[in-house]
């Protein structure tokens, strides 16, 4: 039994606990070698054995932080050691080579383009320069703006307007389309009609104020540019009025059923913010409130809805009165200061047919000429057709393009004046097209008759015939034709700004010579 109890006592060997009670009910635990581990409502200490075990785990994740931070403290210092190293080579280098392989910035191989300074420098070089010119003319000649002289241009009799008279029996024409067009869209007379009855009254539109100012010998010229103007207006828009209209007819019967509009005006309705305008359909627009919003707006194709702005922007309107008057002022003032001393000194080059002198001249001629062209542009395409546009809530503001960018003739042309070339394009250029014209004769045909308006708008007016407008427009052809074949990019773009420099203004001063030759010869 004690051989049993010596064999089994080291495997069978249990731990005994006794169990007491405690003052306050509470139970203790007690190991058989008297230790106590724990009781309850206190923490429970660690055992020896566990306490010495906790101790060396903290001192080995102790020991194991301590490693950590300094594998990573000597990582940095490795990393930083390599990288000082690389900075100092680096510096070194640079004090050894400071050159590399590049080309200077105005070579064309560089690419660089920035040259906005020298913009700069460009503007301020040409203030400068004009600022001397303007400085000696005043030294020279005084003070020469007159603005009772401005009114003289218009005006020969206080008592006599004769080209207000004339823009006033515009309305004739004016309401003559529009009662053919109602009767035509009723069917009252047949088209052949109305065809013939729309041709009678627009040749009538450039015969009848031609003849005026020919014939009246109180029309001055300026009055004579400014009706005839008024009038070649009108006739390219009552052109297109007739013709739009005719584009609804043939709609019309094609779907007799229901009104239909022109594809060449789509319906889309315009709605930006509180203002939703109605819309109208063939021949509801057959109206005088129609008629005369159409001879009035910025335009020269006429559409049954116009794109229409919600408001009326009148801070915005201002600023546009502002820019009209401002540049009226300012453009009498250069003409009378600058222009006019220049061409009556160019009189008698002129006379004596000194050609060296009359280039010298006309160069000297170009310049402000130009410079007055910029100004007109500005002052009738932004500022002046934008306080229309804005009165009228005329939605389409554009007017011009970026004509400036031009690298050909033909597309200065298409983008310096966007209504004229709106009309040109839509009742002229493409009806050749679809008649099978090929499109250099259509542009020929374009330049020629804008050629034809340029010599009716000078040469009517100052009542002699020289060809030089008409001229100049028809050069625009085989000029064109050269720019396009032989010159790109900059070199396009130089071409463009000398014609417009030296071509077409100077035969308009060419005119304006001959008229002083011819009336005032015999004075100096």
């Amino acid at each position: 039994m004690s051989d049993r109890a010596e064999m089994r006592g080291p495997v069978t060997r249990r731990r005994r606990t006794t169990i007491s009670g405690g003052g306050n009910g509470a139970i203790g635990v007690k190991q058989a070698n008297g230790s106590k581990c724990h009781e309850a409502g206190e923490k429970p200490p660690l055992c020896p054995a566990k306490a010495k075990k906790d101790e060396v785990d903290r001192h080995a994740s102790n020991n194991g932080k301590v490693d950590k931070q300094t594998r990573v403290s000597g990582e940095q210092q490795l990393a930083n050691t390599p990288r000082k190293q690389r900075s100092a080579v680096e510096d070194i280098n640079e004090r050894l080579s400071c050159h590399v392989l590049q080309e200077s910035l105005l070579s064309s191989a560089s690419g660089y383009s920035n040259y906005r300074g020298i913009l700069n420098w460009c503007v301020v070089m040409l203030v400068l320069s004009n600022a001397r010119l303007f400085l000696e003319n005043i030294i020279k000649y005084g003070i020469l703006v007159d603005p009772i002289q401005v009114v003289s241009l218009f005006l020969k009799d206080p008592y006599s307007w004769p080209a207000a008279c004339l823009i006033i029996v515009s309305n004739v024409f004016i309401l003559a389309a529009l009662y053919t067009e109602r009767r035509l869209a009723v069917g009252t007379i047949s088209e052949m009609a109305g065809l013939i009855l729309h041709i009678f009254n627009l040749t009538s539109l450039l015969i009848f104020p031609s003849a005026t100012v020919l014939t009246v010998p109180s029309m001055t010229p300026v009055g004579g540019v400014l009706s005839l103007g008024v009038y070649t207006v009108l006739f390219l828009k009552l052109y297109s009025y007739q013709d739009t209209n005719r584009w609804c007819r043939e709609i019309r019967q094609a779907k007799a059923k229901r009104l239909t509009r022109s594809y060449s005006c789509p319906s889309v309705a315009q709605s930006n913010g509180s203002a939703v305008h109605a819309h109208v359909s063939y021949p509801g627009n057959l109206t005088h409130r129609d008629m005369y919003y159409f001879v009035f707006a910025p335009t020269l194709c006429y559409q049954l809805n116009f794109p229409r702005s919600s408001r009326i922007r009148k801070r915005f309107l201002m600023r546009r009165l502002f820019e009209m008057l401002f540049f009226t002022q300012l453009l009498v003032g250069l003409i009378q200061q600058w222009m006019v001393p220049t061409i009556q000194n160019s009189m008698k080059p002129f006379q004596e047919m000194d050609f060296s002198r009359m280039m010298e001249r006309l160069l000297k001629l170009a310049v402000p000429n130009h410079l007055i062209w910029l100004i007109f542009f500005y002052w009738f395409f932004h500022s002046s057709m934008n306080f229309v546009a804005e009165l009228l809530q005329f939605g389409d503001r554009e007017f011009y393009k970026d004509w400036w960018n031009s690298e050909t003739v033909t597309y200065f042309w298409a983008n310096w004046n966007i209504p004229v070339h709106k009309w040109c394009l839509r009742h002229f250029y493409k009806p050749m097209l679809r008649k099978g014209i090929n499109k250099f004769c259509a542009q020929t045909a374009v330049f020629l008759m804008s050629a034809f308006f340029h010599e009716y708008l000078v040469s009517v007016p100052l009542k002699m015939f020289r060809l030089w407008a008409f001229m100049g427009m028809m050069a625009q052809v085989p000029l064109a034709w050269f720019v396009s074949r032989f010159l790109n990019g900059n070199y396009g773009n130089a071409a463009v700004w000398i014609s417009l420099i030296i071509g077409q203004p100077v035969a308009v001063l060419m005119y304006v010579h001959d008229y002083y030759v011819i009336h005032y010869g015999g004075t100096t």
